[in-house]
């Protein structure tokens, strides 16, 4: 039972991101130990992410997280992590900055600072990439360590602004390594995972459509409404069915032996990305300013969204994909 003193404790507010602490609190402790890894039924598990994506973008970033650390533990070290944890998994690189380990007598220690760190207050622990001597390494860290201290004011955004991403310094915290250097980044998993991460936009733009489909519903729809409709309608059956798709090839062969979850991920990625950025539009040309105005929930999903959504880097995703293609299709010729 997730209480008041449990959200006043974590120093989330009691605002929007304090609801959202709440729900998230809940799908840890009642629902996620029921969803399945991937590879065993991984249709299931990206329903739970889209219908999570559905109800609340912000939630649904928050519990890929935690889902995507109890994967990654299993993958990498064959076992999850001890229940009643709360995990995030902060792995963003850019330039700076940067978090760096440096091996110690006791163990190693991550001292640096870390953006886009969703759930920094909210979390109880987290997988946190950081710069080593021997390479680019994943380390398990506890988050109550007094060396770890969330940015205030480090995530202004409107958009996703629920999901408590702050930047999170570290000093002096100490950490275990989980795996070898490029472990995290070169299992299958990392690649089913970044499906995962599809679904829950996907589940984004359904919750962004809604008003339009309410409209229908309710037989408020004008023959310029109804093309869109129409549009959205073809959009999210395309995407939904290619998402199922993906679900059924990760189950058919999770250890990726046929190599195609490179080219899989940054196919669906790329098409669910397309797909929300139209459902985008084509809701705002149908509904108008007056949803974005005196609609809250939906203004905030169209916000969600937005940001969510560029988690795909674009031309960038799509390059990749161009040069992964290329490359296999010379495989397949020798």
């Amino acid at each position: 039972m997730i209480t008041s003193t449990d959200v006043a404790d974590s120093g989330v507010s009691s605002d929007g991101a304090g609801r959202t602490y709440e729900l998230f609190a809940g799908f840890v402790e009642r629902e996620a130990p029921a969803v399945p890894l991937p590879g065993r039924s991984t249709s299931r598990r990206f329903a739970v992410l889209a219908a999570l994506g559905r109800r609340d973008l912000s939630l649904a970033r928050l519990a890929e997280g935690h889902l995507d650390a109890v994967a990654i533990l299993h993958q990498v070290e064959g076992s999850p992590p001890e229940q009643g944890g709360r995990w995030g998994v902060w792995a963003a690189r850019p330039p700076s900055p940067v978090v760096n380990a440096t091996r110690t007598g006791e163990g190693w220690r991550l001292s640096g600072v870390k953006p886009y760190c969703s759930g920094a207050r909210s979390c109880t622990h987290a997988l946190v990439t950081a710069e080593a001597d021997d390479g680019y390494r994943l380390f398990a860290v506890a988050l109550g360590h007094p060396g770890v201290a969330p940015v205030p004011g480090t995530w202004p955004a409107v958009g996703m602004a629920d999901s408590d991403s702050l930047d999170v310094s570290f000093t002096d915290v100490p950490a275990r390594a989980v795996g070898e250097p490029g472990a995290y980044v070169e299992r299958p998993g990392f690649l089913h995972g970044g499906v995962g991460v599809a679904a829950c936009w996907l589940g984004g733009a359904h919750a962004v459509a809604a008003p339009l489909y309410e409209r229908s519903d309710a037989g408020r729809l004008n023959d310029h409404a109804a093309a869109h409709l129409g549009a959205v309608d073809v959009l999210l059956s395309t995407a939904a069915t290619v998402v199922r798709q993906a679900a059924e090839d990760i189950d058919a062969d999770p250890l990726d032996k046929h190599t195609q979850a490179r080219v899989r991920g940054l196919r669906v990625r790329a098409l669910v990305e397309k797909v929300c950025t139209e459902v985008l539009g084509h809701t705002g040309r149908a509904m108008g300013a007056g949803p974005l105005c005196h609609d809250e929930r939906h203004a905030r999903a169209v916000a969600d969204l937005t940001v969510y959504i560029r988690q795909h880097h674009a031309e960038g995703n799509l390059a990749e994909l161009g040069h992964a293609i290329r490359k296999g299709a010379q495989e397949t010729a020798r």
